[in-house]
This record gives structure tokens, C-alpha cells and sequence, in this order.
């Protein structure tokens, strides 16, 4: 099992809240690793978050849905 982190995007407010904008697959989807999972925004910057590694993955945030940087998003099995 891989856990997938919310990106550090502000190195000035570590700890800081961002939102997962989009999600790009779905709960149960088989990924590879690098394939696109999420987009995510803190303050004015966007990033996509890839996958770490291949496996079904399990999604624990939802779209729309404030997270702290640092904590997981989703998890490969």
C-alpha cells in the first residue's frame, strides 16, 4: 500500500490548506505509475499529482475538498 500525499506547494505556509480540484480517475481504477490522478490548488498555484507507483487506487478525498499539505489523498494498493 502507497499513499499518495497532497503536494507541499507553499513553501512560505507549511501545513497550509489547498483543495483537490479535479480528480482524473475513479474509486477502483487499475493506474500506472506516473498516469495523472489529480489537480490540485493552493492559493494561485495549480499542480497534477501523479501516481507513484502502479495498483488499484482507493480515492480518500473528495473533489472540491480543503486538505492539508502533506496529508493523503488517495492510497494504491
Amino acid at each position: 500500500m502507497t499513499e499518495v500525499p497532497f503536494p507541499a506547494l507553499s513553501k512560505e505556509r507549511p501545513g497550509a490548506e489547498g483543495v483537490l480540484s479535479t480528480w482524473f480517475v475513479a474509486e477502483g481504477e487499475t493506474v500506472r505509475a506516473d498516469q495523472l490522478l489529480a489537480e490540485v490548488q493552493v492559493d494561485k498555484v495549480a499542480a497534477e499529482v501523479p501516481a507513484p507507483c502502479p495498483g488499484v487506487v482507493h480515492l480518500l478525498v473528495k473533489e472540491d475538498e480543503a486538505v492539508t499539505q502533506g496529508s493523503p489523498i488517495a492510497r494504491i494498493d
